[in-house]
């Protein structure tokens, strides 16, 4: 499939990406559902890296597959392909959960590390349709997100697949079986770090092809990549993807969005992608996190160690006060269904939203994301380091005239919100009332030092409270 860039406002350089806007849909969602399913559920060891780490010697996934599976030239990754069977697999009771938990955008993962598409690609024969479910799981959750009104977009980690199974050529195993090269691609001897091991071209042309191929057939409103589309060669296929994607929402009159880590793209063309981190500021241009219910594994494993609702409902807020989105993965079993536990997190954040979800959705920053002691560590892989938040940890977030300002823990009776004393000048109008979303007005006053409010005995929900501040 050779591309050509379509008509529309975009070249493929980073002059004329760099006029790229993101939409408001984005800015005001907040909220997203991101899914990590596919072969790689059936083994359900380790994590989705099972692929991968099933062909490292001296790997728990290396000793796990030989003690459970036989040897790698008897029963390879491709053989758990016919027992993944999905045969519990509904988009529409997907989606129904994904609104209960107040997502307003979805985004599945089309293709993994492992090469198995989730859709029908035109590339090989290696996808759901042809085998597994024998389903096109992408175009079925496509259906099902927009039938509810939500936004959908897609992930592809293929250019991962370059090195990804490149322990197979250590020892005999089917990687190296020419039958089976089209699925196991090159599995490039050496390291994955930055700069090495460049991808070929036409490795890299089969790349920007399968993009282009689930733009065309999905529409996506969201195109999620890895971080490793940064390898210096990749940087003027980046540029032909991003020109082909944005000029083909031109043509659909949709707004649509890149999302990067690193340093991919430059930050004007496209929205920054924090892995299993946050910031510690606002940022000036809108970002994303994205991670994930559990902090063990990506996908459904035995196993799996969970976060708490109420750390994930504060890291959502903490994000948003920083002008940032929350992209939360879940991870379904091979058969198709979403564990219990998955489903309890994102009903409890659903829960809380449905009362303090005039906070979150469709605000903006305010002159500052927030007060209080609990440090928040800026990067990736920080998303279990930072302490308990307190009652004295308060998140900004402002719309329409109103601030609010968002309390994580509800252990005080009284709430000192310093950042509104009327001596600092942050906030200079005068405060006309203070109400509880999901309750009533509050009793306040406002000293030099802080703006007081007493709170109910009875509050409205768990996991912290939002209050909603209006100025005269």
């Amino acid at each position: 499939m050779i591309i050509s860039n379509p008509a529309g406002p975009f070249e493929p350089t980073w002059d004329s990406l760099e006029k790229y806007q993101i939409p408001e849909w984005y800015l005001d969602a907040k909220f997203g559902i991101f899914i990590h399913w596919g072969v790689y559920s059936v083994p359900a060891f380790g994590s989705e890296w099972y692929p991968r780490n099933m062909y490292l010697k001296g790997s728990a996934e290396y000793e796990h597959h030989i003690a459970t599976y036989g040897p790698h030239t008897e029963f390879g990754y491709k053989d758990f392909i016919p027992e993944f069977k999905a045969e519990k697999f509904s988009a529409d009771e997907w989606l129904d959960l994904f609104v209960e938990a107040g997502a307003k955008f979805v985004v599945p993962v089309a293709e993994h590390h492992d090469g198995f598409a989730m859709y029908p690609t035109k590339s090989n024969k290696w996808h759901s349709v042809n085998m597994g479910p024998k389903r096109d799981v992408v175009g079925e959750l496509a259906k099902a997100t927009r039938d509810r009104n939500l936004v959908f977009g897609v992930s592809s980690h293929r250019i991962e697949h370059w090195w990804f199974l490149q322990g197979g050529r250590e020892f005999p195993s089917d990687v190296q079986d020419p039958e089976f090269a089209d699925f196991y691609g090159p599995a490039t001897p050496g390291n994955s770090d930055f700069g090495k091991n460049q991808p070929d071209e036409p490795f890299m042309d089969d790349w920007l092809s399968r993009c282009a191929e689930l733009v065309d057939a999905y529409r996506p409103q969201l195109f999620w990549f890895d971080w490793w589309i940064e390898q210096p060669v990749m940087a003027p296929y980046l540029r032909r993807f991003a020109s082909y994607y944005y000029n083909r929402a031109y043509a659909w009159g949709q707004g649509v969005a890149i999302n990067y880590k690193n340093e991919a793209f430059p930050e004007k063309a496209a929205v920054f992608d924090v892995e299993r981190g946050q910031l510690a500021d606002i940022r000036s241009k809108f970002w994303q996190t994205d991670t994930a219910v559990a902090k063990n594994s990506w996908s459904y494993v035995n196993g799996m160690d969970y976060k708490t609702p109420e750390s994930l409902i504060h890291d959502l807020v903490d994000i948003v006060s920083k002008n940032g989105a929350l992209l939360l993965n879940i991870g379904p079993k091979s058969d198709g269904t979403i564990p219990a536990e998955d489903q309890a997190i994102l009903r409890s954040i659903g829960d809380w939203l449905k009362v303090n979800g005039e906070g979150i959705y469709g605000t903006r920053p305010w002159k500052v994301f927030g007060e209080g002691p609990t440090k928040v560590v800026s990067g990736s892989f920080t998303d279990t380091v930072r302490a308990p938040f307190t009652s004295e940890d308060i998140r900004f977030t402002q719309k329409g005239g109103n601030l609010y300002a968002i309390v994580l823990s509800t252990e005080a009776s009284e709430i000192r919100i310093r950042s509104l004393g009327s001596s600092l000048g942050l906030e200079p109008r005068e405060v006309r009332a203070v109400s509880l979303l999901g309750g009533d007005p509050l009793e306040w006053t406002r000293t030099a030092d802080c703006l007081v409010v007493t709170l109910p005995k009875q509050l409205p929900c768990d996991h912290g409270i939002a209050l909603k501040v209006e100025f005269a």
